[in-house]
């Protein structure tokens, strides 16, 4: 740089260019500063979220087949799938489950309902309707399968119907895993008719 040429500058345009190196020398400190505060913040985001998948769907449709035998189907209307905790959620949900001859041994009908991959657990919420290979109807606020060979669990102001001949109320019902009897458990009314 020319040292003459500073000389010659009058004072205006010497506080013009102090007040420039200021601005530059603030934004590189800003800069720098950001840099560091921030270098790792970057890096453990995209290493966490880099296999992390989500969909929202319109008529989503799960199974689960072995052996050319189908366990169960679920089928919702609107829903979500995250791949970082293996959970779709799924609203307006209908479906059926299967015996060992691949008929429907149980269907039902619920406003919410979740199915976690990793734990293979489906989870019925909220107006829960059921109906057994037997024509028994329930009602409850919660239904959980958690396996072919585990007993069915509903809860929370179930309400059981059996060919107009038996009606009964609990706090949680057992099905069994053939679907063929169940369990009342907690606070109950049963009436049977004739």
């Amino acid at each position: 740089m020319n040292f003459d040429r500073l000389k010659n500058l009058n004072r205006k345009q010497k506080a013009y260019l102090g007040a420039a190196g200021v601005f530059v020398a603030v934004l590189l400190w800003a800069f720098i500063s950001a840099g560091v505060i921030t270098h790792n913040f970057n890096r453990s985001q995209l290493q966490t979220d880099k296999n992390r998948q989500e969909a929202q769907i319109h008529g989503i449709i799960l199974t689960e087949t072995k052996d050319e035998k189908k366990y169960w189907e679920i089928y919702g209307e609107t829903g979500n799938y995250d791949s970082k905790n293996g959970v779709a959620m799924l609203d307006n949900v209908i479906g059926n489950f299967y015996d060992d001859n691949n008929e429907v041994s149980m269907s039902f009908e619920s406003s919410k309902g979740t199915y976690n991959e990793k734990s293979k657990k489906i989870i019925l919420y909220q107006d829960t309707f059921i109906v057994l290979k037997d024509l028994t109807t329930l009602r409850a606020d919660r239904l959980v399968w958690s396996g072919r060979d585990l007993p069915v669990t509903a809860s929370g102001n179930v309400r059981i119907t059996k060919n107009q001949d038996f009606i009964a109320s609990a706090d949680k019902i057992e099905i069994s895993p053939d679907y063929g009897k169940f369990k009342i458990t907690g606070k109950t009314v049963s009436k049977a008719f004739k």
